[in-house]
């Protein structure tokens, strides 16, 4: 029999939903519980911090949780560095403290309030003094995907066509429409986030957990023994919406 394992969905700064999910998951599958997650911790939910504490402390438990990159967590990390680098996947007049990508919110979580800030270079010499190194080293040593037998989990999906070990960071972290409007299988059922759904969506060929918990919705969780999966409620294990 195969072993479960669990995924979450991107969490942006939902501590409080995240506590609420892995409480379902120690029902399902006990403490010691495998589980992957999807990516972007930070941004637009008010406790980016306590997100990022909970996950660090989970693994310094020695939990069997792996925790992968998002195209907001590399966000996050560049403006760490000692001089901001902007992504070029964003529109040329938005930035990562824009408040629709969410970066604001999540300084405010360190305390740094942004809108109390003249300057973007006054926001990031105050982040520089207020987030912590462990979380800035947990944001460098994300990893950009994890795979069993079965399963291939990134943040956004992957290039259809190549294969999984050439698959690059921009595409791991940002592709979407090529990816989505692929039905081919890809030797690996994907399980992925990234692109806001209504809820846990199967399209065949791979499995959506982005079920918009940055913009208020309910975290999803799903449980997978092989390529058969689940999504994880207050009821237990239910089928997962099927599209296509």
């Amino acid at each position: 029999m195969t072993n479960p394992i669990y995924a979450i969905g991107d969490i942006h700064g939902q501590h409080d939903e995240l506590l609420r999910v892995l409480s379902l998951i120690k029902a399902d599958g006990g403490p010691d519980a495998e589980i992957v997650f999807l990516g972007d911790y930070p941004d637009r939910g008010a406790a980016t911090a306590a997100v990022i504490d909970t996950l660090i402390e989970g693994k310094a438990a020695g939990k069997s949780w792996h925790c992968i990159k998002g195209n907001h967590d590399r966000m996050f990390s560049w403006f760490l560095q000692d001089y901001p680098k902007h992504d070029a996947y964003l529109p040329i007049y938005m930035y990562w403290l824009h408040e629709r990508v969410g970066g604001d919110t999540t300084l405010a979580s360190y305390g740094v309030h942004v809108k109390e800030t003249d300057r973007q270079l006054d926001a990031h010499a105050l982040a520089l003094a207020a987030v912590p190194q462990s979380h800035v080293d947990f944001l460098n040593n994300l990893v950009l995907c994890h795979e069993t037998d079965d399963l291939f989990f990134a943040h956004a999906g992957i290039r259809p066509g190549v294969a999984l070990s050439d698959q690059v960071e921009q595409d791991l972290l940002w592709i979407r429409k090529e990816f989505h409007q692929d039905t081919r299988d890809h030797g690996k059922l994907i399980v992925h986030g990234h692109t806001p759904v209504k809820e846990a969506t199967h399209y065949g060929n791979r499995v959506n957990l982005d079920a918009g918990a940055g913009y208020g919705k309910p975290l999803a969780v799903a449980v997978f023994e092989g390529r058969e999966c689940w999504a994880l409620t207050d009821q237990g294990r239910t089928e997962i919406t099927r599209q296509g």
